[in-house]
């Protein structure tokens, strides 16, 4: 023990290293369907090897944590702005009701039973597991002018209240939208999941995702014209025009290829290379003639490529309804496999709305997806280079933002530089969505930034906590884990009913979605895609979800701001 004191005071940043190591590792045991997270893994093993003392730079911890918060603003601005309207409107008011009902339950228990400020933003962030809360609300106290040993006290509680909270913040949302609101409901989340995708695909059969219509896996075949074919004597274009979801993709004669072109006319003898649908490839030897293998030496370029979605003409548009409507002539020999909103993947379904900033993922020979891109949006491997020249600026507005104080209804508020780094990041990924030129950083980069950055943020907390975080839970233990029980529970009843009676959410997938969203869980989600089979939760949960991490990072002033007690000395 005394070596490992040492070498951790003479160089702490291996203590941070170890926490996270450990933490993650930790993270990673598995109870039934519930995983504790290397975020919570990360802060508990924190806690333990901060029992040596050791001690950190806190400007690595306000860096890192910037880092992460911009992050998450950045990626879920083009999905929180895109969200704010008319047809998402009952979707984005149930969300709000679950954070300002969570807000309300924290500081009626602060009220109640006496707890200090930095306890209180604790038992947000653990009960309603928003772990932005850490931070936003660390900076809070920073700025409160109180002496240094007080104000380390209180952000020491913070970490207490999550830590005691956190565990039954997970595993409560799942509780509830697996098992205790469809039992109160009667519902059969299975049943009522098939019957919402039958609904979304226009009454077809549910099928995985990738498999209808325009968006259904792909297949290139090789058939003969025969002289009796329905495809002898037409032109490439009307082909595809016939076939709608298939494509001429190489037309061979006396085994030497052509160059093709939609001109080009396809004749009693010919081999011809079809890439479609599969369900269209089924049929494909009645309209053309007997299936052969590919000709010697034969190499048909195919590319999978990911298109940004900027063009508002397409924004809000169902898939089906776009595919229906667009000519043939520009959309032959393209075809959409995956729908990407927000790192998830959405049900490829006929009913399914794209938004703008959804990330397509496209099929098709080079030459016919340059021929859609323009018209769809920006090519992502375009902005495989971080801009740093806005992420620096970005960075900057963010810390002055978070500089501002004001006064509300007499409260001292200040969002600080995390608040200020989640507005920026929101706008900045807002920009990207709409001007693709401006502000690129890549989803890895932008995802390695939000979890590292969180991790050695949470690892530090846990850290500088430990010494004190004994003393705290022995002074709120119980009471605090209770108190993050009803934090957790009371808000997603209360919503749930308002969003179903009031907001007339009634769709049992989606109301279930909503409560999950609502207050970003992440766990609870992964478990309602689980017991649905299918991956039509997941649109509810990705505008709500977007719309809680806003509000959720936001209350840790608030909460700093409204509630006046400050802790023991």
């Amino acid at each position: 023990m005394e070596l490992l004191h040492k070498l951790f005071s003479d160089e702490p940043l291996l203590a941070l290293f170890v926490t996270i190591a450990l933490g993650y590792l930790v993270g990673k045991i598995k109870l039934g369907n519930f995983v504790l997270g290397g975020i919570a893994g990360t802060l508990l093993v924190g806690v333990v090897i901060g029992q040596l003392g050791i001690n950190i730079d806190s400007g690595i911890k306000a860096i890192f944590f910037a880092l992460f918060i911009y992050a998450v603003g950045f990626q879920g601005g083009p999905q929180f702005f895109h969200a704010l309207n008319r047809r998402s409107l009952n979707q984005l008011a149930s969300s709000f009701v679950m954070c300002f009902t969570g807000l309300l339950c924290v500081l009626l228990a602060a009220w109640m039973f006496g707890l200090d400020r930095g306890m209180a933003a604790g038992l947000a962030a653990g009960g309603l597991t928003q772990s932005a809360i850490l931070g936003t609300a660390g900076d809070a106290i920073a700025k409160l002018g109180l002496a240094p040993a007080l104000v380390k006290t209180m952000q020491t509680n913070v970490a207490v209240g999550y830590a005691v909270c956190y565990i039954f913040g997970s595993l409560g949302p799942i509780i509830m939208v697996t098992w205790f609101l469809p039992m109160v409901m009667k519902w059969d989340i299975r049943q009522e999941a098939v019957k919402l995708a039958n609904e979304m695909s226009g009454g077809h059969p549910e099928l995985d995702p990738g498999q209808f219509n325009a968006v259904r896996s792909i297949d290139t075949r090789i058939y003969e014209i025969a002289s009796s074919s329905k495809a002898a004597g037409k032109t490439a274009l009307a082909i595809d025009k016939e076939l709608s979801d298939a494509n001429v993709e190489a037309v061979f004669r006396d085994d030497k290829a052509l160059d093709i072109t939609d001109a080009t006319i396809v004749r009693s003898g010919d081999r011809v290379a079809i890439t479609g649908t599969i369900d269209v490839m089924e049929n494909a030897s009645d309209f053309f003639g007997r299936e052969v293998p590919a000709p010697n030496g034969l190499l048909l370029v195919q590319e999978n490529r990911e298109i940004i979605l900027t063009n508002r003409s397409l924004s809000n548009r169902e898939v089906g309804e776009i595919h229906d409507h667009v000519n043939v002539e520009t959309r032959h020999g393209v075809f959409l496999t995956v729908v990407m909103r927000m790192g998830r993947e959405l049900p490829l379904l006929r009913k399914l709305r794209l938004k703008s900033g959804d990330e397509l993922h496209f099929t098709g020979s080079p030459s016919d997806l340059d021929r859609v891109q323009s018209k769809i949006g920006y090519k992502i491997s375009a902005a495989a280079v971080t801009d740093f020249i806005f992420f620096g600026v970005g960075m900057l507005i963010g810390m002055l933002i978070g500089m501002i104080q004001f006064k509300l209804w007499g409260i001292p508020i200040s969002i600080g530089s995390g608040g200020g780094c989640l507005l920026s990041g929101l706008f900045f990924g807002w920009l990207r969505s709409v001007h693709p030129k401006f502000s690129a950083l890549p989803m890895g980069a932008s995802n390695f930034l939000r979890d590292f950055g969180l991790a050695v943020f949470v690892g530090i907390v846990g850290i500088a906590a430990g010494p004190q975080a004994l003393v705290a839970i022995r002074q709120y233990g119980l009471t605090l884990l209770f108190l993050g029980v009803g934090v957790t529970l009371v808000p997603q009843i209360i919503t749930f009913f308002f969003s179903y009676f009031i907001l007339r959410i009634r769709n049992p997938i989606e109301a279930l979605a909503c409560v999950a969203g609502g207050r970003s869980a992440n766990p609870a989600f992964a478990a309602l895609l689980l017991k649905a089979g299918n991956a039509t939760p997941v649109v509810s949960f990705t505008v709500t979800y977007a719309v809680a991490n806003v509000f959720l990072t936001l209350w840790g002033p608030v909460i700093v701001g409204i509630i006046t007690k400050n802790a023991s000395p």
